[in-house]
């Protein structure tokens, strides 16, 4: 198992439950979701309704109460303040989705099964990235999120390093309809000799011989620890670096060589 694989297993098991509660009170409601509002201590004002196609709801007292485009806090918030306004004195209003509308999300890149992905209810990016069937090996450092926005495009930059390898989980944002997520493609370095999967790994900036034997699964009991060169091609010139350190830093299409210790 890759290592930046492994990482995101034990993220996605840290975050289950901390991540559901989040992304709940994070989620924009819309045309097609069916949300309860309860009030405290006025059974008569308990609803559940369907969001319809302007956004709009019915609400007893209040009428019709446009909500569409609000996370779950605002829509509460919003009804408090209209209740509070000549209706009831201090009023404690509860909202959450009862049915969520199903969503289309677009994911493109180096993830394992990219294309349309039909959600239902709301979904953080780490949870997406799961459902498409992981990073590739090939993945890069950074993921875009293009959305729209009234008319106009914002793009968010996801920093996966930050996100996966560090557990910084401001980068695990929410994903909303329409979104359309690209996973980057990294530079790639070459592992061979003694470790236990040899092959083509990614080594963005930062990644160091110590983190590419990682991914490549660790040494074998045959390997010279302390032997490894890296064979780096730089133009037209060609270096073989010997007995580098483990937390030398790697460079894009370098070849690390692990030889087998004969001691």
């Amino acid at each position: 198992m890759g290592y930046r694989k492994f990482c995101i297993i034990v993220l996605l098991c840290i975050l289950a439950d901390y991540g559901g509660m989040l992304q709940a009170n994070e989620y924009i409601v819309g045309p097609g979701d069916v949300i309860n509002i309860t009030v405290y201590d006025n059974d008569d004002l308990a609803t559940k309704v369907m969001i319809n196609g302007d956004g709009m709801i019915i609400m007893p007292l209040l009428g019709q109460v446009e909500v569409g485009g609000l996370a779950v806090p605002e829509v509460a918030l919003k009804i408090t303040r209209l209740l509070a306004d000549g209706y009831l004195v201090n009023p404690q209003v509860n909202v959450f989705v009862a049915e969520y509308r199903s969503k289309k999300v677009v994911i493109l890149g180096q993830v394992k099964n990219p294309g349309l992905i039909e959600l239902s209810g709301a979904i953080s990016f780490l949870e997406l990235l799961s459902k498409a069937g992981g990073l590739t090996n090939e993945a890069g450092d950074n993921a875009t999120v293009k959305r729209s926005n009234n008319g106009s495009s914002d793009v968010i930059v996801i920093d996966l390093i930050s996100l996966i390898e560090r557990g910084d989980i401001s980068q695990n944002i929410p994903i909303q309809d329409g979104d359309t997520v690209n996973i980057s493609k990294g530079g790639m370095c070459f592992v061979t000799g003694e470790v236990k999967s040899p092959g083509t790994y990614p080594c963005g900036d930062g990644t160091t011989v110590l983190k590419i034997i990682a991914l490549s699964g660790g040494f074998t009991g045959k390997a010279s620890k302390s032997g490894v060169r890296i064979v780096r091609v730089e133009g037209e010139d060609k270096q073989l670096l010997k007995g580098v350190p483990l937390d030398t830093m790697l460079k894009e299409d370098d070849v690390i060589v692990v030889p087998e210790s004969f001691f």
